[in-house]
Formats: C-alpha cells, structure tokens, sequence
C-alpha cells in the first residue's frame, strides 16, 4: 500500500523527472501541474501530474525510480491522479507517451489521433513542442 501525497515543483522533483527523461522546462516556468507524489521514507520514488485545462486534465509527468518500479507506485499514482480529477470536475484525461501506451491501454486508455485534441491539451507545450511527434496520444473519459 502506497500513501500518495501532493507535491510541489522542487529539486527533488525535478531531478526525477530528468532521471526518466521527461520534460521539465515548463513546470520550471510555472506552469501550474498538480503533482501528487509516492514517498519511502523522505525519498520521493514516484510522481504524477495533472494540468488542467478547462474540463480537462493533460495526465503528464509519470516517473517511478528505478529501484521501485514495477511494484505498483505507478498504478497508484495514475488512480490518485484520476480520483483528484473527477474530485475536480474534470471530465476526461489525456496523455502523451513514448513508451508506455499497452501499460496506460490496460489502465482504460485509448490511442487516439492527435487532430482530436481538445483546446488547451492542443495548445499546451507538452503536446506543441516537448513530446515528440511520434508520442502515442491517448486519452481516458471520466466517471461523473
């Protein structure tokens, strides 16, 4: 059993998510992210983000150390993340990857074009610019 926790941008944070090779020059900018995070101890071991666009949420930032992957952090970050969306009001999630698309399918995930993106995940700097375009973009409707 995971406790899952907010998190705010920091060192910590951002050293984790440059471990997994993902982007952070945004969220150095601002870019408001509600990042919820999976602790041992004082170690951050894994994070998740959700940036809010509108009635949407963009599910981005998803890393796990590599000592701890494979034991569920993961899973539990993704349903905590989701929980506090539809605690939010928000009525879909969507993501981009490069190399996770049959975990986040087995999640309830769907591939979907990338011309299908709502504004505001369309017009975000992780879908304009900092995934690539052979990212995999996927989204999730929501329970209400």
């Amino acid at each position: 059993m995971f406790t899952v926790r907010p998190e705010g941008f920091n060192s910590e944070v951002r050293g984790l998510l440059e471990v997994a090779g993902l982007p952070v020059s945004d969220l150095e900018r601002g870019v408001p992210v509600a990042l919820f995070g999976v602790r041992e101890g004082e170690r951050l071991v894994g994070i998740v983000g959700v940036e809010v666009h509108r009635n949407v949420g963009l599910l981005r930032s998803l890393a796990v150390t590599p000592d701890a992957a494979g034991g569920g952090i993961g899973r539990a970050l993704v349903e905590a993340a989701e929980g506090w969306a539809c605690d939010s009001g928000l009525e879909a999630l969507y993501l981009l990857t490069t190399t996770a698309s049959g975990w986040f399918e087995q999640r309830g995930y769907a591939a979907l074009p990338r011309t299908s993106a709502p504004p505001g995940i369309s017009d975000s700097a992780e879908f304009r610019s900092l995934c690539p375009d052979t990212a995999v973009f996927m989204g999730k409707r929501l329970a209400s």
